[in-house]
């Protein structure tokens, strides 16, 4: 009787040495076969084979360039060029691929005249009256470090606000504030955000212009904190990501990343940066 496939090749390579290449799951999903969880699911249902053997047990490494890799008996199509996209949002812009059916409401992506970019989405979200830097890729990896608190990649937004803020009002904001968790539409609970950076750029009996600097992004996080605070935003723009700064781009318009800004990028959110 044939004994039961492993899920790993130990007679040309060792799937579980992690010097020989990269992880099977981050190969198919920039190969765009599925987000990285995904992925895991389908090796984890024997869909996904290397060098001619299944492979259900991870982690497992590889090398695209040496090994010869099948999902669902096809081969792996060649890997895409990953895109990052600058874009400085306008107001009344949804932060998303397409609208709700019948809402005709202008998104992001109508803004990008990219050849790929039906491939691409945005990371994290900047709601439909909130202007500045917006990120679009089709990097699923570099996106979700972006925005996941986990690894904390500050977000600065300037504000401006009703009335006169002084200091000894934004140190309510400091500590973080309690606001509700909300999933799928419905309120699950609260908890408190994490500690807050701010300033005072400019202030006058009419109105106040902050700057704030966050480390996670819950749905209108700032204009709800500023809110639970007692003060009234009139406008609201992100003007940093990590390292990124908005600089040079025109509201409405786009360019890509340089080089230097995805390593940058990437460097600030953890990932190893490729030799």
């Amino acid at each position: 009787m044939r004994p039961l496939d492993s899920g790993v090749n130990t007679e040309h390579h060792d799937l579980r040495d992690a010097s020989r290449g990269r992880r099977l799951q981050r190969v198919l999903a920039d190969a765009g076969i599925d987000s990285r969880r995904g992925c895991e699911r389908l090796i984890e249902r024997g869909r996904v084979r290397v060098n001619g053997r299944v492979v259900t047990e991870l982690p497992a490494w590889v090398d695209p360039a040496v090994d010869r890799i099948e999902v669902n008996g096809r081969p792996l199509p060649p890997p895409e060029r990953h895109l990052y996209i600058l874009l400085n949002k306008p107001v009344r812009t949804l932060t998303s691929t397409r609208d709700e059916p019948g809402a005709d409401r202008r998104t992001v992506l109508d803004l990008v005249q990219h050849p790929a970019r039906a491939k691409l989405f945005p990371v994290g979200r900047l709601d439909y009256d909130t202007t500045g830097l917006l990120i679009l890729t089709n990097d699923g990896e570099l996106a979700n470090r972006l925005t996941h608190p986990r690894y904390g990649v500050p977000k600065t937004y300037r504000a401006l606000v009703k009335g006169r803020v002084t200091d000894e009002a934004m140190h309510a904001l400091e500590g973080g504030v309690v606001l509700t968790d909300r999933r799928d539409g419905r309120t699950v609970g609260a908890s408190r955000t994490n500690p807050v950076e701010w300033k005072i750029v400019h202030a006058d009996e009419e109105k106040t212009t902050l700057e704030l600097t966050i480390r996670e992004g819950r749905n209108r996080q700032v204009r709800r904190m500023l809110a639970k605070a007692g003060f009234d935003v009139k406008k609201l723009e992100r003007i940093a990501m990590g390292p990124l700064r908005l600089k040079g781009v025109a509201r409405g318009a786009w360019r890509e990343l340089t080089a230097g800004e995805v390593r940058a990028l990437r460097r600030a959110a953890a990932m190893e940066i490729p030799s």
